[in-house]
């Protein structure tokens, strides 16, 4: 992969399309997308992106903190999390797993370029 391949972890079809649309946009490469950690987990290994932009609330048995938890432990890949609850508990929980960024939904292209930007340098 090259070194602008991006997981897209993100169970509502809607904005991971548009989300793959802005990245393709931006010149990012969306390697797969994951609607559960079990998937997410499956394609890191299978493609070793860059960088997973990783939705909190997704399906299955583990929610996206764990998975971000188990990625940056077993691989080293940045993860920004993507997500509308900004603030409380959930929020707490994922800072304990110092993500490369956080970006709040709604985002635009703007968000996506500076949060990747960071976590990639």
């Amino acid at each position: 992969m090259s070194d602008r391949s991006i997981l897209l972890v993100e169970d509502d079809d809607i904005i991971a399309k548009v989300a793959q649309w802005r990245l393709n946009n931006l010149g990012y490469q969306v390697c797969g997308r994951a609607v559960s950690g079990a998937e997410a987990m499956e394609l890191v290994v299978k493609h070793k992106p860059n960088l997973v932009l990783m939705d909190i609330n997704i399906k299955g048995e583990i929610d996206g903190i764990e998975t971000a938890k188990m990625i940056k432990k077993g691989f080293n890949i940045p993860v920004i999390y993507v997500t509308s609850h900004s603030e409380g508990e959930t929020l707490e929980r994922a800072k304990e797993t110092k993500p490369d960024g956080f970006i709040v939904k709604p985002f635009d292209d703007n968000d996506l370029r500076v949060a990747i930007g960071l976590a990639l340098k």
